[in-house]
């Protein structure tokens, strides 16, 4: 009889110990399937559209919600708690560490892959090649020739990196507006003779190509931009925008909330993969987490 009371004593024990004693917080989604929500720079939508499709096909049951916005409202995603990953061009500022801190959010990120920006004009402009200061000049309005500048959003990232990249302090000009995306960027400047445009990469590239290097779309003149350093000038080729020497490059970079292997971190872990990686040198960006050898090559005309 008292070995009978002990087991059950036992027995009660252990579950008091395990009802009690678990606060780890179920989740319902795994690295490989599941239902989330990210939120993306809208700037990269034709090579992320690549990624999920190919995501997809590999983990059928994982299910990604993605919301492609201006890089503003995805830090703002992130904070509410509506993104658990966001696809961004810059990291997370002190003060948004500190936030994290208050918010109990664990913050992981990497850099995924490098592309340039794009500076286009209307393709009866004379100007096909110039220098930063030049682009300054347009930017502040005291060009010798008055462009109208169009970006794709006024919250975009874009934007952002050129503020902080060109002007440094100095205030955009009058003549500085905002369109609803990097589509009517292109539409506008195709039809307006003194418009130039600030697009991401891989939207000046033609869909039909299949050559190495790349073509640009017909519609519009792609800038060759001149670097600092060299004095050589650069259009956004996949090349160029590897070795920095296309000045208006910058990183793309994911930023993800989990503090568990859930669905987000199966998606980063994806995006940095071999897969992943190929999907970014296919859409002429540089992919950052692959070894690539950049050779020098002689063309015999």
């Amino acid at each position: 009889m008292q070995l009978l009371k002990n087991i059950l004593f036992l027995i009660l024990f252990s579950f008091i110990l395990s009802s009690c004693g678990d606060d780890t917080p179920k989740h319902e989604d795994t690295l490989s399937k599941g239902v989330i929500d990210i939120s993306v720079d809208e700037s990269y939508q034709p090579i992320i559209d690549e990624v999920l499709k190919v995501f997809d096909s590999s983990y059928p049951d994982a299910k990604i919600n993605i919301h492609y916005k201006p890089e503003a409202e995805c830090f703002k995603d992130y904070f509410d708690n509506k993104a658990r990953i966001i696809l961004v061009t810059r990291q997370l500022t002190k003060a948004e560490k500190d936030l994290c801190d208050q918010k109990k959010i664990w913050p992981s990120s990497m850099s995924v892959a490098r592309d340039g920006i794009a500076v286009i004009v209307n393709k009866e402009s004379t100007d096909s090649i110039m220098d930063m200061n030049a682009l300054k000049g347009i930017l502040t309005g005291i060009y010798k020739k008055k462009y109208t500048v169009v970006f794709d959003n006024q919250a975009s990232g874009m934007l952002r990196y050129v503020t902080d990249t060109l002007l440094k302090g100095a205030k955009f000009g009058s003549n500085v507006y905002a369109a609803k995306g990097n589509n009517d960027v292109i539409d506008y400047v195709s039809k307006n003779p003194e418009a130039i445009g600030f697009v991401g990469m891989s939207y000046v590239y033609a869909n039909e190509d299949t050559s190495a290097a790349g073509t640009f779309i017909n519609n519009v003149k792609v800038v060759a931009m001149q670097n600092d350093t060299d004095r050589q000038f650069y259009k956004p080729y996949q090349a160029y925008v590897a070795l920095k020497s296309y000045p208006l490059s910058r990183n793309l970079y994911y930023i993800n909330s989990e503090s568990y292997h859930g669905l987000g971190t199966g998606f980063a872990n994806f995006l940095v993969s071999q897969h992943g990686q190929l999907i970014f040198l296919h859409a002429h960006l540089f992919p950052l987490q692959s070894s690539l050898v950049i050779r020098e090559a002689k063309v015999n005309n």
